[in-house]
């Protein structure tokens, strides 16, 4: 948010992160932002999940201050599934929206929808936008939620355009909240912060949330997590197959990895292994294991991941020597398997710490 303040009582505006594979050691990535609109349901940007698609691994952190170091007391959940609207274009950021359901719901109040027949938008009204993106202040670093004023230039079918008064959205402010007072008083959420100038200075293309309402938020809010069947044991995903996700335990997906081989419950971002006992650092597990994170928070949250098939030996291997107790090798693959399954491009301008490109981020 260039030329914003901090904004510490927006509990309801989240960060987007892509999810952490290790329990130490592993930066974060911000992505975008995003408002909760349901105790278990997120609106964001559609381009926010460019770079992994919809089945990537992401999850939210609920608090003020989640760069250079979580704050105390914020809270990391894992995101289930996540959906684009099936409108969304990418080159001009129409009904660039997407919905995420979270592996659980949380208690913060979640932001007001408007009524539709009250959501009248006309050129010159005041807006107030957040979000965890960057400042183009070296002073005042992105992964801080901040606000910022923003007055409507022009409005239309689908969307409304907005100049800085004196504040503007930049990288990483994608899909964060675009607020006006209500007829009640109260802010109403009426749009989502898609893109802009490539300074963030000038303009900014927000969607309006009142044309997602009948055919996309309210299906989804109406839905639910698919039921979880009996799982598969931690200890056995070496050799067990999966038909889907309900059979892989929490944190894990089905997924086929080789062509024509069986599916396996693993992380989108590992290869395919084993988990044993619980862990708090890699040292604690043994050669050829790491610490993982099966969830991103909790007592039970991160386990030894040995995987199925034995990193190469160090001669065998080429790059840098990774953390102890394991190749880069182990992460390396996972991750070049991970961008192969999804196969998706960046957007024009990603809205993310990691895939930046103003303005779409």
């Amino acid at each position: 948010m260039v030329a914003g303040t901090e904004a510490p009582d927006d509990a309801a505006v989240v960060a987007l992160l892509a999810r952490r594979a290790r329990c130490t050691g592993e930066p974060l990535t911000l992505l975008c932002t995003g408002s909760l609109i349901a105790p278990d349901v997120v609106l964001t940007a559609a381009h926010c999940l460019e770079l992994f698609g919809t089945d990537g691994a992401y999850e939210v952190f609920l608090g003020a201050k989640l760069l250079p170091e979580p704050e105390p007391g914020g809270r990391f959940i894992r995101v289930a599934s996540a959906v684009r609207h099936p409108g969304y274009e990418r080159t001009s950021h129409a009904y660039d929206a997407a919905l995420l359901r979270l592996a659980k719901p949380v208690n913060e109040s979640p932001l007001p929808l408007p009524e539709p027949a009250k959501a009248a938008l006309e050129p010159g009204q005041s807006a107030r936008v957040v979000g965890f993106g960057d400042t183009r202040d070296a002073s005042a670093p992105a992964g801080q939620r901040r606000q910022g004023t923003l007055v409507l230039t022009q409005v239309e079918a689908g969307g409304f355009r907005a100049d800085p008064a004196p504040s503007m959205s930049c990288v990483g402010d994608s899909g964060g909240p675009v607020l006006v007072r209500g007829a009640e008083g109260g802010e109403v959420l009426v749009g989502v912060t898609a893109s802009g100038d490539v300074a963030c200075r000038d303009e900014a293309f927000n969607v309006r949330v009142d044309v997602l309402l009948e055919d996309f938020i309210r299906p989804f809010l109406a839905g639910q997590l698919e039921p979880r069947g009996p799982e598969l044991p931690l200890e056995s995903l070496c050799t067990a197959s999966c038909t889907s996700d309900a059979q892989c335990p929490a944190g894990l997906a089905c997924e086929t990895v080789a062509e024509g081989g069986a599916a396996r419950c693993l992380q989108p971002a590992l290869q395919e292994g084993n988990y044993g006992a619980l862990c708090s650092e890699d040292v604690q597990c043994g050669a050829g294991s790491v610490c993982a994170r099966l969830e991103p928070e909790g007592e039970d949250a991160c386990r030894c991941f040995t995987p199925c098939v034995p990193a190469p030996l160090p001669e065998e291997a080429s790059g840098c020597t990774g953390a102890p107790g394991a190749s880069p090798w182990l992460w390396g693959l996972g991750a070049w398997r991970l961008l192969v399954r999804r196969g998706r491009a960046l957007s024009r301008r990603g809205g993310a710490g990691a895939c930046a490109g103003r303005r779409g981020g």
